[in-house]
């Protein structure tokens, strides 16, 4: 259980005056807060996330390795199962990015430079979020702040326009294009670059992220159940537990299994 009387943070910003200066802020107006780890890059920031499992993250946008959001996306997806999601703070000097967007995507964001005042009033939102959690803990808010964060990185035009959706993916093989109906497709899986698409007669490529892809399909069927996996619904045969906990999905018409992210495996436990 997250603990309210001592909650922890992380610290992720690669700038290391503005990394102590948040620091020493955040002691003078919330000292009950333990500050066990800060990271000055994406990568270490989640290595931080998951091996101290704080209550709250204070994220920079802009860093190396990973972005903040990125950071999040992958403390989501990697979150263990049994522990409250932690609380996100992004911190950033960008002030064109939307703030809506945020709002929806995080408890709060912070412009730099960070100031007393400002970083009082989203401490007391994250003393709430901490006391309404602890009355009420909520199952699957890791995949719930996924989904936000991916919603947030998405390009405004993808997540708005309703009129451009795809009813057929055109995927390259080499030198064919393939034109694969969305009601085919078994799952998507995402790669560096792109996506591969999955069915029961093989796999081909497109040069589209999965962010773009899931926003444009003309379909609701699909769900999802890894940060880069997103599986059609209606060909899920069954879900199989191993001995940690994760779950492996059964497919029709697909021999391997797909795996379950923790963050997602509330999603197949028994009615």
């Amino acid at each position: 259980m997250t603990s309210i009387t001592a909650p922890t943070a992380v610290i992720a910003e690669d700038e290391p005056v503005l990394a102590r200066t948040l620091t020493r802020l955040l002691e003078q107006v919330w000292p009950e807060l333990r500050i066990v780890g800060v990271a000055d890059d994406g990568l270490r920031a989640t290595e931080l996330a998951l091996e101290l499992v704080p209550d709250v993250m204070f994220l920079d946008i802009k860093m190396p390795g990973r972005t903040g959001i990125e950071v999040a996306e992958v403390v989501a997806d990697d979150w263990p199962a049994d522990r409250a999601a932690p609380l996100v703070v992004f911190v950033t000097a960008y002030d064109h990015f939307a703030v809506p967007a945020f709002e929806r995507a995080a408890v709060d964001y912070l412009l730099k430079p960070v100031t007393a005042d400002r970083l009082q009033q989203s401490v007391a939102r994250l003393k709430t979020r901490l006391a309404e959690r602890a009355a009420s803990p909520q199952a699957g808010d890791m995949a719930a702040l996924m989904q936000r964060m991916q919603s947030l990185a998405a390009p405004e035009d993808t997540r708005s326009d309703a009129a451009d959706r795809i009813k057929v993916i055109r995927a390259g093989v080499g030198n064919t294009v393939r034109m694969i109906p969305v009601a085919d497709v078994i799952c998507f899986e995402a790669t560096e670059k792109y996506v591969n698409v999955v069915t029961q007669s093989g796999e081909a490529l497109v040069r589209m992220s999965m962010r773009e892809l899931i926003a444009r399909i003309d379909s609701t069927d699909f769900i999802q159940v890894h940060r880069s996996l997103m599986v059609n619904a209606t060909a899920i045969l069954s879900a199989t537990r191993d001995e940690n906990g994760h779950y492996g999905l059964v497919m029709r018409g697909l021999e391997r299994q797909l795996k379950v992210s923790r963050a997602f495996s509330h999603l197949f436990r028994p009615m």
